[in-house]
């Protein structure tokens, strides 16, 4: 097991090199340069360096309260960097950009919408046609398990099935980047298994450039092709992880060599600094 500058790219050795996925072709998505940010005199993180590629998922992990939501809403455009940029193909984030969707924790449904009408309120603010939504809005309803259910309102679905709606309607605009802020953390643990290989079944269809928050370990690195751990106050990148998995990722995944030793060692990454930043939030 090799260690890195803050920023550099590990791979971590579990004996199977072999089985690591050949790189797929992709040009860099995003681009996140010396990005910081502060609330007054508070700066939740400085110095970030990091580039998500076209077709990969990029897990984002560290304690509570060192900006990994944030992070998220600098690159979606909802808040602005007070040093270094951000660019989504070549292009400075300086607002919410078209082509960048964001899957929130707590579903973020209308409650006085239908699901047929919640998956697509996205595609109304676009300007999309009538005859585009009606094509488009029953295919990702259909993709995320929920047909049967256009006429339902978000009380009158499970957790689960909420979480499946509000993805559908990030899915629906067709985005090229999907940013995850804890999507799953609100849901039973069942529930949460399922729908992370729903995920990565749909991402399997449909690949295109993702950054997906959690407080998991496990679940950063069954998603991720890469895992970058946050750490300090203010935080930076202290390493990046390639998972070295392929894809497909089924239960079986759960079980390898690989995905055990990538898992030991991002908790050994992080297990006092969330230790410490806990006591700090209590």
């Amino acid at each position: 097991m090799t260690r890195s500058s803050a920023g550099a790219t590990t791979a971590v050795s579990a004996g199977s090199a072999a089985h690591q996925e050949p790189p797929r072709p992709a040009g860099d998505r995003v681009v996140i340069s010396q990005g910081g940010v502060r609330y007054g005199e508070l700066t939740v993180f400085e110095g970030i360096d990091l580039t998500i590629k076209d077709r990969e998922i990029v897990s984002i992990v560290g304690p509570s309260g060192c900006g990994k939501t944030t992070l998220l809403r600098s690159v979606d455009g909802l808040t602005r960097l007070n040093s270094g940029t951000v660019t989504i193909d070549g292009k400075v984030v300086d607002g919410p950009t078209p082509g960048v969707s964001m899957v929130f924790q707590h579903f973020g449904l209308f409650p006085w919408k239908s699901v047929y009408n919640n998956v697509a309120y996205g595609l109304k603010l676009q300007g999309a046609s009538k005859d585009r939504i009606a094509q488009v809005v029953p295919e990702y309803i259909k993709m995320v398990g929920l047909a049967g259910f256009e006429k339902s309102y978000p009380h009158q679905l499970s957790g689960g099935m909420q979480q499946r709606a509000g993805l559908a309607r990030a899915l629906a605009v067709e985005p090229q980047v999907l940013l995850m802020d804890e999507p799953f953390s609100a849901i039973d643990a069942q529930t949460r298994e399922i729908l992370q290989f729903e995920l990565l079944r749909i991402w399997e269809n449909r690949p295109i450039a993702m950054m997906f928050v959690t407080h998991s370990i496990e679940e950063a690195v069954l998603m991720g092709d890469r895992v970058v751990v946050l750490k300090g106050r203010p935080s930076h990148i202290h390493e990046v992880i390639d998972v070295g998995i392929p894809h497909p990722r089924s239960r079986d995944t759960l079980k390898s060599a690989r995905f055990q030793d990538v898992t030991a060692h991002v908790w050994d990454l992080l297990m006092q600094e969330v230790i410490e930043a806990e006591r700090h939030v209590g």
